[in-house]
């Protein structure tokens, strides 16, 4: 793609975004891979080499990284120096900056001296943009793996916790999202024929699962296998989650599956729910604002509705052009830091 000048990058260890500017500023494309990192480093440099394959030499680089999470590495320090040194292997050739949340941008070879802010900082770069553009409000980044819950008002990034372990602490990091989380961390028990059922405590199900038999999982937000390595369809995800209650799948137990996935959307929901009273509970400002992010936003939206609050997609913040807004609000922290990017630049 020509006419491309700065590229942001959320580098991930289940999936690899990409937002591409163009000399405007403005966004002109958005790119997605799966990237199973925890599998070897192989896999993440073949994403990043087929995604940057696209775009014209010699054009900026502006990356986030969560990828050092992932177990292929002893810890969060060698991650970020690992992920870094990969990154400056195969998007070699054109300026990188690595982002270091409140530290800003730092050049890859000082990355091992900031991998304390480097790591998992792509939340901040999101809500760093949201601050200077938006009055106060709360993002709810609702994703496959995850969701961030993040206050923002008076140009400023309002969490009270920087690192992962602080944002669990704090309830503004909840490792539940809509595609990758095993049903079995989603509730201990459901109801079903009646009954109130202990749920197996095996990958027999993912969320992805629940929320395809919901009808709210868009096709293209499940990019990773399923649990058994079968079919994405409504069938499929119905027989994969009656195994969770030991059940098979029959033309009685069908409409039962689906009274089961709604009950587990709806725990889902109800965990996002009161994760969000403990962040509110704890700023100053009453938030009137909810800006929904992440390919499971249709739950911020629902939050929002049932508060009486308003709803903001986050696709109409990053960009006017509407043929892009979906994906950039999937992809929010690549877009983020590529806008955070181009702004210290100019």
């Amino acid at each position: 793609m020509k006419g491309v000048v700065r590229l942001g990058w959320d580098v991930g260890g289940a999936h690899v975004k990409l937002a591409a500017f163009g000399k405007d500023g403005r966004l002109k494309a958005i790119r997605i891979a799966p990237c199973p990192v925890w599998r070897g480093e192989e896999h993440l440099a073949g994403a990043l080499r087929t995604l940057r394959a696209e775009f014209e030499p010699g054009v900026a680089s502006a990356v986030t990284m969560t990828a050092e999470v992932a177990d292929l590495w002893p810890d969060r320090h060698a991650g970020v120096v690992g992920t870094t040194a990969l990154l400056m292997r195969e998007l070699a050739g054109g300026p990188l900056a690595i982002f270091a949340g409140p530290e800003g941008f730092v050049p890859p070879e000082t990355a091992a001296a900031h991998s304390a802010t480097i790591a998992s900082a792509n939340w901040y770069a999101t809500a760093a943009v949201l601050g200077h553009l938006l009055p106060e409000g709360v993002l709810l980044d609702i994703g496959s793996t995850t969701t961030d819950i993040i206050p923002f008002g008076e140009g400023r990034v309002a969490a009270r916790g920087f690192t992962d372990a602080e944002r669990l602490a704090n309830n503004e990091l909840i490792y539940t999202g809509v595609v990758r989380t095993p049903v079995m961390a989603m509730a201990a028990e459901a109801p079903f024929a009646g009954r109130w059922t202990p749920l197996a405590a095996e990958l027999f199900a993912t969320s992805a699962d629940v929320h395809r038999l919901t009808g709210e999982l868009a096709e293209e937000a499940d990019l990773h296998p399923t649990a058994d390595g079968g079919p994405k369809t409504q069938e499929a995800s119905a027989r994969r989650l009656l195994r969770m209650v030991a059940q098979d799948l029959s033309p009685a137990t069908q409409p039962r599956a689906v009274r089961l996935a709604r009950h587990l959307a709806e725990a889902q929901t109800g965990r996002i729910s009161a994760a969000l009273d403990c962040v509110l509970s704890a700023i100053a400002f009453e938030p009137e604002l909810i800006v929904g992010a992440g390919v499971g936003r249709f739950l911020a939206r629902k939050l929002a509705e049932r508060r009486d609050l308003t709803y903001l997609d986050l696709g109409e913040v990053l960009t006017d052009d509407a043929a892009l807004g979906r994906d950039a609000a999937d992809c929010a922290p690549a877009v983020a830091v590529g806008l955070l990017s181009a702004a210290l630049s100019s």
